[in-house]
């Protein structure tokens, strides 16, 4: 009975007394829990097996990455890239410059009034196309033909005076030719004979004095004669009337009244800096195309007429002229175009493609393939047309020279040129 007694107490730990057996039977209780120890064991068994195998494919893993990078360097170092090349070509003959340029008049003259008055009559306004001669206005003066009346009243008064001079000096003349010979006789006395002789002197300088006085008073008439004709004002050239300044009734001032511009638009002259670069070269009879913006689909070929020979301190630049015929008048004076110069190359340079320029810390250099390695050239760009560059140093016309070369391609690496493909 006491061990049935100590049985049943323990009943809920361990399990409960079967009366038919006189055994323990285990509880659902129980049985759980040792089915927890079971599953911690087998779960930490699991756990303990599959670090041991992914430490294990870890490591496989590192060493067959160890061994790819080892492969990968060895191929490196054995590999010799295939590399697309293009051939480096000589530059034109020629070089073409494309320069801003402006037009002016091949003749423009500021016409300005040589006379004092008032304008009579205009005959002429802006845009007027005039010949040479042509009369442009008329100026009214008419104290300055007071001036010419009395100056040549002063003209005839010298004259008469003259006249007057003349017949005392031939008086003069025949007085003292006669006492002359009294004087040697002794019938006169050497004081006459003296005032005689001075007295012809005199006569003689009075003659000349008139003379003199005609010929002064003669040049002043021709000057006021002479602006008398500027009192008609006419074109000095064939040309347009591009400014006008007076009116009629507008009173002008000889030397500063500005009247007219003239300009003669039959010939175009196209002004152009060119600078120092490529002027070298430049000369009369160098080829030049004009094109104006707003006239896209005319140009106006021409040749360089005149240089300047010396360049501008300021700013390097040759000016350049080009004479271009304008029979119609499309072009004119005073606008915005540009000038294409065909100049004949005087330095000798290279074409290469941009994409073989390399840019960094060493300056500017491309690759180029010579017996199967790379050298690196260091060169200098004289202009950049975009996709092609010009250079004047660092390569030679035929050179092959590596297209977009590898980041880490070092001097004397080995290089295979790709063939072209061939559709």
């Amino acid at each position: 009975m006491t061990d049935i007694r100590e049985r049943t107490r323990n009943e809920d730990t361990r399990g409960r007394l079967d009366p038919e057996s006189d055994r323990v039977v285990a509880l659902p209780n129980a049985r759980r829990k040792r089915r927890r120890g079971y599953g911690g064991a087998l779960f930490g068994g699991t756990a303990l097996i599959l670090l041991v195998c992914g430490l294990g494919t870890g490591g496989w893993r590192h060493y067959q990455a160890e061994l790819a990078v080892a492969a990968t360097a060895q191929q490196r170092r054995t590999l010799v890239p295939e590399v697309r090349v293009a051939a480096v070509r000589a530059s034109d003959s020629k070089i073409a410059v494309t320069l801003p340029a402006t037009t002016t008049a091949f003749e423009a003259a500021n016409i300005f009034a040589r006379t004092n008055g008032y304008i009579e009559k205009r005959y002429v306004d802006i845009g007027d196309r005039v010949k040479a001669g042509a009369l442009l206005v008329d100026i009214t003066a008419p104290e300055l033909d007071h001036q010419i009346a009395q100056a040549k009243a002063t003209l005839a008064q010298n004259q008469a005076t003259l006249k007057q001079t003349q017949a005392s000096r031939e008086l003069a003349e025949v007085t003292n030719g006669r006492d002359s010979k009294l004087v040697k006789q002794g019938w006169l006395t050497l004081q006459q004979g003296d005032n005689d002789r001075l007295t012809l002197q005199a006569q003689q300088a009075a003659v000349a004095v008139a003379e003199s006085n005609i010929a002064a008073q003669a040049a002043q008439i021709r000057i006021l004669e002479q602006e008398k004709a500027y009192q008609r004002v006419v074109a000095p050239f064939d040309g347009v009337i591009t400014q006008r300044n007076i009116d009629n009734g507008s009173l002008v001032t000889s030397g500063s009244t500005f009247m007219f511009t003239l300009m003669h638009p039959d010939v175009i002259r196209t002004q152009v800096f060119v600078p120092q670069d490529e002027a070298y070269g430049l000369g009369p009879g160098v080829d030049a195309v004009v094109r104006v913006p707003e006239i896209p689909d005319r140009t106006f070929p021409g040749k360089v007429t005149r240089i300047a020979t010396a360049l501008q301190p300021g700013s390097r630049t040759l000016l350049t002229e080009i004479d271009v015929p304008n029979p119609d008048g499309a072009l004119s004076p005073g606008i915005y175009c540009t000038v294409e110069l065909f100049i004949p190359r005087k330095t000798p340079s290279m074409v290469i493609p941009a994409d073989a320029v390399v840019f960094d810390q060493n300056g500017l250099h491309v690759a180029v393939v010579e017996n199967g390695a790379a050298h690196l050239q260091k060169i200098t760009i004289a202009r950049d047309f975009g996709k092609e560059v010009e250079v004047h140093d660092g390569v030679r016309p035929g050179d092959q020279v590596i297209l977009n070369p590898m980041i880490d391609l070092a001097e004397g690496s080995k290089v295979a040129v790709r063939k072209p493909q061939t559709s």
